[in-house]
């Protein structure tokens, strides 16, 4: 157990690495970051102390040189609950039990009240010599909920709401070159609510959402709980400092928020008109007008625009720059910005600068990128559909849940979000019951080709904000941070719920860019489900789940789980509670047993016969969860074409990634280990693509990309048990843009074909050259109904046991690139029988996953003869002197290979 709690730590440790600069407005001259340092090593800047117990006035308390003997180190980005952990007063939330109100060994606020959780966080600093005689800022840039700051004895300013990223004048109140102090009394959301259920909320579901009063609050929800997270909620509803706080320098005035409003020019698309804006403000105390020179330059295109402005005492005034007035900002053949597979990502980048008495005083940056996202619901049956520089747009997207209890940084972003990008989707949601995501996650989304659909922190399962004021004021601080990003494509301001009055207004005064709806399931988007498990035959049908869900319109919410790896599973609990499945623990790591994780779960892996360990149960596991994603994905794809009076525009996969150590994973867990859900997700969603129906029989072909690819050609072949080619066929085919050739032909199985065998689909262009392949296992159970666990997705797969071992034949290289390790590993199968199901980990030397890794492919089968190469990525500072490449798969002996990391230094 200390062995398991201790790596968990060492896990931990990756997500508090502070997060890196802005990139939106970027100071990175004179900018200072006051997170923890070297938290690893236990050397922190920041203190902290339960309010209560502190009898001190704030002025000591905020004054240099108080004696902080007795505080805790403070985790800085990061919450009360997250430093207490750190400190061993409570023990790690996401092991096994820990977490449940009912253990007792994290006390809830909703039993505790809110001053258990109300901290003092306390810092002193050197504020360096060469910031005299410039004006000083702080800016705290996230605080949940209410905070007050203090700075040497002084009550400087009051924060209200999660997500404002506030900006405080400290000039007159700090010595440059000498010690000062600042301390933060952070206090909870006022409306803590409790997990007990409420008497309303979805039908079929959970009472999400605990009694409702979270949403009182302008903040992130899901902390009182939910059934993709733990139902009893986060214990401190995500108390604390939980975004970077930093300082920096302007002259006599300042610039914030820079803002470029682009609009194209159709029908070609050829010519772009440019707005700009941003705001100055004087902070001085003199009453003297203040006047100077704001210059906009759009970087590397020679686009210079410069206008004069004047400015009292305190006024904040936004200088804006037309192309009616500036012929410049007109461009024309620009760049244009693309979703994924739709084109390249082009960014420009605008720098605004501010000038005083010849003096600069301030700058200011901030990429952009040109495109136009629009929607409507002109379709056959009024479903919402996307479109991109006038182009249509089918959604392959996801809904993200953030971190419960906020333990994210950069490095943790960037390896979902590549992962993200490797599934091959192409829109995510932030879900209004979460939070808004860091300036790097745009960042990184911009470079990606990654939509994004911004909700505001308002759900159905919720009331609504009490104080409407903090609400708008928190949307309008977060619009402006992020309005630039060429990514965020639709605002939405709750998920099925209503609107706080006033919002479209705010968000066309601050934006005007986007599209915007009331609510997720409204003006064309239609309701959500399946969540759980179902017979993955259901997904094949178009109503897949008791609720009525269709496949077709536009759906926001559809989902089924995924099993993590054994090794993840046993990161998460004892070992006696996994063999045999201890449900207590398992349904609690599973929202309460929502996703039927211990039932239905279980059944389908019990398909591919009894299991005698949790080893072998979490291989077949594996099995199951790529059923999952595949027969989901290639269903919505065969879909995305017009049918009649029918109409299909997208999906929004629920949910995305793992907010906890959950048994109900999805393409990978909380730890970032990937599932066998990324890789057959990944393959399903490959741009052009060859595919099966299980229910139809049927072969279709999907193209993604904006060109048509005529004279392609599409192969079938049908293997038994015995790895023996039992059927063949071929067709041409010629791919439309954006579309599918649905039903190119129909597999015929042979009669006598074996209970259990495999499909092997090949995808050639027009010089016979293989662009996409995909392979399935089939059983010969006939489909009987969604009430029964039966079809050749689902059932009869017990006689795979008997496949005939196979061999794989490897060999492997390593090269270094920068700050990262690459494993290139090449298999090939020398053996008569088929290689299934074969699975590549990259371990320590404690036999511990590293992460994270990204591997080109993973969890995949090799036919007779059949090679394939897998490259293998991690950072150099994941790696020990020695790690490993472990083999395994469902017939063939596990193979471990150590890699000579040291010679290729």
């Amino acid at each position: 157990m200390n062995k398991l709690l201790n790596l968990f730590l060492s896990v931990l440790l990756f997500t508090f690495t502070a997060q890196g600069n802005s990139i939106n407005e970027a100071r990175n001259d004179n900018r200072i970051r006051l997170d923890s340092k070297e938290i690893h090593q236990g050397n922190y800047t920041w203190k902290m102390k339960r309010a209560s117990d502190v009898d001190d006035p704030a002025e000591q308390v905020s004054a240099p040189g108080y004696d902080t003997s007795g505080w805790l180190p403070a985790v800085v980005p990061g919450t009360v609950l997250n430093s207490l952990v750190y400190n061993k007063m409570f023990p790690e939330p996401y092991y096994g039990l820990n977490n449940k109100i009912e253990s007792g060994k994290i006390p809830d606020i909703s039993q505790v009240g809110r001053e258990f959780y109300t901290y003092w966080f306390r810092t002193e600093l050197e504020i360096p010599a060469t910031f005299a005689r410039k004006n000083i800022w702080l800016q705290p840039e996230g605080i949940n909920y209410r905070a007050e700051v203090w700075v040497n004895g002084n009550l400087l300013q009051t924060i209200n709401g999660m997500f404002i990223n506030t900006y405080i004048n400290i000039t007159d109140f700090v010595k440059p070159g000498a010690k000062n102090a600042l301390a933060i009394r952070v206090y909870p959301v006022d409306m803590p609510g409790t997990a007990k259920p409420k008497s309303w909320g979805a039908a079929g579901e959970f009472h999400n959402g605990g009694n409702g009063n979270i949403g009182l609050n302008t903040t992130m929800l899901m902390t009182v709980g939910w059934d993709f997270t733990f139902m009893d909620g986060i214990r401190d509803r995500n108390t604390g400092i939980w975004k970077s706080i930093s300082l920096y320098t302007t002259g006599t005035v300042a610039l914030r928020h820079p803002f470029v409003k682009s609009e194209l020019q159709k029908p070609g698309y050829d010519v772009s008109r440019q707005t700009l804006s941003v705001e100055v403000i004087n902070p001085r105390n003199s009453t003297d007008t203040v006047s100077g020179i704001v210059r906009g330059e759009i970087t590397g295109e020679n686009i210079v625009v410069e206008k004069p402005f004047h400015i009292l005492r305190g006024e904040e005034k936004t200088i804006t720059f037309t192309p009616e007035e500036f012929s410049q900002l007109t461009i024309r053949n620009p760049r244009l910005w693309w979703p994924v597979n739709k084109g390249p990502q082009n960014l420009y980048e605008l720098k605004m600068t501010v000038t005083v008495k010849g003096v600069v005083c301030d700058s200011v940056k901030t990429r952009f990128g040109i495109r136009e996202i629009t929607s409507d619901t002109r379709t056959p049956d009024r479903s919402r559909v996307f479109y991109v520089n006038g182009k249509r747009l089918f959604i392959r997207g996801t809904n993200w849940i953030p971190e419960a209890m906020l333990r994210t940084s950069d490095q943790r972003t960037y390896a979902e979000l590549r992962y993200t990008r490797q599934a091959g989707i192409n829109l995510i949601r932030f879900w209004g019951g979460g939070i808004a995501e860091s300036d790097y996650f745009y960042q990184l989304c911009d470079e990606m080709g990654l939509l994004i659909w911004q909700e505001f922190w308002m759900t159905g399962d919720t009331r609504h904000p009490q104080d409407k004021d903090l609400y708008l004021s928190n949307v309008a601080s977060t619009v402006k941070r992020i309005r630039n990003h060429p990514s965020l494509a639709y605002y939405v301001a709750s998920n099925e719920s209503s609107e706080v009055t006033g919002t479209p207004e705010l968000l066309n005064r601050l934006d005007g860019t986007r599209g915007y709806q009331m609510q997720s399931e409204c003006a064309g988007v239609h309701d959500g489900s399946p969540y759980k498990q179902v017979n993955p035959m259901q997904h094949y049908e178009n109503t897949a789940s008791e609720r009525g869900s269709r496949v077709d319109g536009f759906n926001p919410e559809y989902g089924a789980p995924t099993l993590p790896t054994v090794e993840i599973l046993r990161e998460m609990m004892d070992e006696r509670d996994l063999w045999p499945i201890n449900k207590e623990v398992w349904n609690y790591l599973d929202g309460n047993g929502f996703h039927l994780m211990t039932t239905l779960y279980t059944d389908l892996v019990n398909q591919y016969g009894p299991s005698s360990s949790i080893d072998e149960f979490a291989r077949k596991g594996q099995v199951v969860g790529a059923m999952n994603s595949k027969s989901i994905w290639e269903v919505w794809n065969y879909n995305k074409l017009d049918y009649g009076d029918r109409f299909c525009s997208g999906l929004l996969f629920w949910y995305h990634n793992c907010s906890v150590r959950q048994v109900c994973a999805r393409m990978w867990d909380w730890s970032l280990e990937p599932t066998a859900s990324l890789y057959h997700t990944a393959n399903s969603l490959e741009p052009l693509h060859a595919q099966f129906d299980y229910l139809k029989n049927t072969v279709s072909v999907v193209n993604d990309y904006y060109r048509p690819y005529p004279g392609y050609t599409v192969v079938a072949e049908v293997y038994d048990m015995d790895s023996k080619k039992v059927w063949e066929k071929s067709a041409p085919v010629d791919l439309p843009s954006d579309g599918v050739v649905n039903d190119a032909f129909t597999i015929r199985f042979p009669d006598d074909i074996s209970q259990v065998h495999f499909i092997k689909l090949r995808l050639k262009d027009e010089k016979g050259k293989e662009v996409s392949s995909n392979f399935y296992w089939r059983s010969k159970d006939k489909y009987e109904g969604k009430k029964t666990l039966t079809g050749p997705a689902a059932s009869g797969f017990e006689s795979l046991s008997r496949l005939k071992k196979a061999t794989l034949k490897t060999s492997y290289k390593v090269r270094k690139n920068g700050d990262a390790y690459f494993v290139e590993l090449t298999l090939r199968n020398t053996s008569r029988a088929i290689a299934f199901f074969n699975q590549l980990q990259f371990l320590d030397r404690d036999r511990r996953p590293i992460r994270p890794s990204f591997y080109t492919d993973n969890f995949f089968s090799l036919l007779p003869g059949e090679s394939k190469t897998v490259t293998i990525e991690t950072a150099a500072k994941n790696l020990s002197s020695a790690p490993l490449v472990v083999i395994k798969g469902w017939n063939i002996e596990r193979k471990q290979i150590d890699l000579k990391i040291e010679q290729s230094r």
